[in-house]
């Protein structure tokens, strides 16, 4: 294959959420036209397997062997594309070969990351190596962190059409959502855990509200919803949001990364448990289970169990139907002195599969065709950093999703 041959490589195809992502790619691409791709990972076999599942329109896929294990694999195939799109986590464990390869090769590179202390440490290696080869690497581009970042950067659009200045006060409220969880989701939150009780230090930084933000400016203390707690700006009970740990750090870092971005700002997230008493034992439930998860993936007993008889195992997860089925609706509000703009973001698949596989494949073709390097530098950005409105308008047109503004 010739050098750079191709447009974008998928790594990690045969994954649980890459599978989907190559049906995306294929779908949404297709074959034989302008945009050339292939999909990428450690068995031929399992390759070939994938491409004869898809049926007759998927014979031309390009099939490039590659292992997280052998570095030179991995500088072969970054010298076949100028994209590289990675679904292969737990990142903290088979993520950082890759990202080297990129950056060492001048690649473009997308993931779906949800560990924020690994981008921490990516960030600390290679941040000055990315901008010498002009490497753009673009973690959380999928559900985490897609929506809360393009969400929060379309909402401080209108803040300026209508304040002409940005909000400095923003917070994320999951409306509603259905999706099911995958066993590469469950292994990315398990060897968090397990990583935090070998090396108890990173705690504290996992605990920092700026630990992605370079140089950390700002003191300000940021908001968060560790218990049930009434939401007076929707008049319902909240709980406690999985994924704000990552999604708070990406949006943080955006803030710290745009040049208009206000000093003080303060963002937080929380899921919405309805009114009443329902709605408080609702925001219980939820607690309660997410500390129930953290506890049993800390002790090694407990997680054995969970692992065993509860948790999906690596590959499984959400059945096509079930993907179909699924959704999510955010709703993100801004306040500015006394007045305030509510943006709605929603997707109309599974959230953490569905969307997330046409979030990551869009962000891909963004790299790849919207964002020259002449407009974006090599370095480490966030989705809103790096692709903006490019991406928005790509979402809204080929991935099922929807930004609007509530309140103008």
């Amino acid at each position: 294959m010739d050098s750079q041959s191709l447009d974008i490589i998928l790594f990690g195809a045969t994954s649980f959420v890459g599978k989907i992502t190559t049906q995306t790619l294929l779908t949404e691409i297709g074959l034989g036209n302008n945009i050339k791709w292939g999909i990428a990972g450690r068995s031929a076999k399992k390759l070939q397997q994938l491409k004869t599942e898809l049926g007759p329109g998927a014979e031309g896929i390009p099939i490039i062997v590659a292992d997280s294990s052998d570095s030179a694999s991995l500088t072969k195939m970054c010298q076949q594309a100028r994209v590289v799109i990675s679904t292969v986590g737990p990142y903290a464990l088979y993520g950082e070969s890759l990202v080297e390869a990129c950056v060492n090769n001048g690649n473009d590179y997308c993931d779906l990351t949800g560990e924020a202390y690994w981008i921490k440490k990516m960030l600390d290696k290679y941040q000055l190596r990315a901008q010498k080869t002009g490497a753009r690497i673009i973690n959380c581009c999928g559900f985490d962190s897609i929506p809360s970042d393009l969400g929060v950067y379309f909402l401080q659009q209108i803040s300026q059409q209508k304040f002409g200045t940005t909000c400095s006060h923003v917070r994320l409220r999951v409306k509603a959502m259905k999706g099911g969880v995958s066993g590469g989701t469950v292994a990315s939150g398990i060897e968090m855990a397990k990583a935090v009780k070998q090396d108890p230090s990173l705690r504290r930084k996992m605990g920092n509200p700026y630990l992605l933000c370079q140089p950390q400016i700002s003191t300000v203390k940021q908001p968060r919803i560790l218990k049930p707690t009434f939401d007076k700006d929707f008049n319902a009970w909240s709980a406690p949001f999985i994924m704000e740990t990552i999604n708070s750090r990406i949006v943080l870092r955006s803030n710290n990364l745009q040049p208009d971005g206000p000093d003080d700002f303060t963002y937080g997230e929380a899921v919405l448990t309805g009114k009443g008493r329902k709605g408080y034992f609702r925001a219980w439930a939820v607690t309660l289970g997410l500390g129930g998860f953290a506890l049993g993936a800390k002790n090694k007993f407990l997680r054995f169990l969970l692992q065993k008889f509860l948790l999906p195992k690596p590959g499984q997860g959400p059945s096509p139907k079930q993907q179909q089925n699924g959704f999510f609706d955010l709703r993100i509000i801004g306040k500015h002195q006394q007045q305030s703009i509510t943006i709605k973001v929603t997707g109309d698949r599974d959230p953490g599969y569905g969307c997330t596989a046409r979030m990551l494949t869009q962000a891909g073709l963004c790299m790849a065709f919207d964002i020259s390097k002449s407009e974006l530098p090599g370095g480490f950005w966030t989705p809103a950093t790096a692709m903006n409105n490019q991406l928005i308008d790509r979402l809204v047109a080929s991935a099922g999703m929807t930004f609007e503004n509530l309140k103008s």
